[in-house]
């Protein structure tokens, strides 16, 4: 497309995506990996929350989280996700929607491995989502699994990575007088290739 120049040149969206993030790395002031995770319930209600973007891979974004959380339960159940990556700082966002498998092999174990102790230890306490009645009852489970555990603990069988390989992408910046530009690269599951347009603002 002639006019997809400056920041959004280039042929793989997510060598574009992780030239964004690198620069939002270096204005935004809090976790500009944040992304806005979208999942629907059983009887089609959304849910969104802020969760980390840890990794963009050749074909997949890459966070990670409880399976039994209820992102975790909605995802299994739908096998699909959105989500958008804001940068107040840039102007830009990068919005997703794909599928979802898991990633609980090797790099799941090194992703879990390379967080401090005080986290590892967490995501064995925590029943995320679940009712607590206390932090006071949170913070004995911790101190319980620390005394068990001991120092190095394994990941969680019920902790892990979720891939979202996308079959829809779309890379924005805020243009003068709300006149934006959007590129929407989108990519069936039949096909190699990515279909690019140019979005009205």
């Amino acid at each position: 497309m002639s006019d997809r120049t400056g920041i959004f040149a280039g042929d793989d969206p997510f060598e574009i995506a992780r030239r964004w993030l690198a620069e939002a790395e270096a204005s935004e002031i809090n976790d500009p990996n944040a992304i806005a995770l979208s999942t629907v319930d059983a009887d089609g209600m959304p849910n969104v929350r802020m969760v980390l973007l840890k990794e963009i891979e050749a074909d997949a974004f890459v966070f990670y989280t409880n399976y039994e959380s209820r992102k975790g339960q909605e995802i299994a159940a739908s096998g699909k996700a959105a989500f958008v990556l804001h940068w107040k700082s840039l102007h830009r966002q990068i919005r997703v929607r794909g599928t979802v498998t898991r990633e609980e092999g090797e790099k799941a174990d090194a992703y879990y491995a390379s967080r401090s102790l005080k986290s590892r230890l967490g995501a064995w306490a925590s029943q995320q989502s679940r009712p607590l009645g206390s932090r006071t009852e949170l913070m004995a489970e911790v101190a319980k699994l620390t005394a068990k555990l001991g120092p190095n603990p394994a990941r969680p069988p019920l902790w892990g990575g979720f891939r979202i390989q996308p079959t829809e992408i779309e890379f924005w910046a805020d243009g003068a007088f709300r006149l934006h530009d959007r590129f929407r690269w989108v990519k069936s599951n039949e096909k190699i290739t990515w279909e690019i347009s140019r979005l009205n603002p």
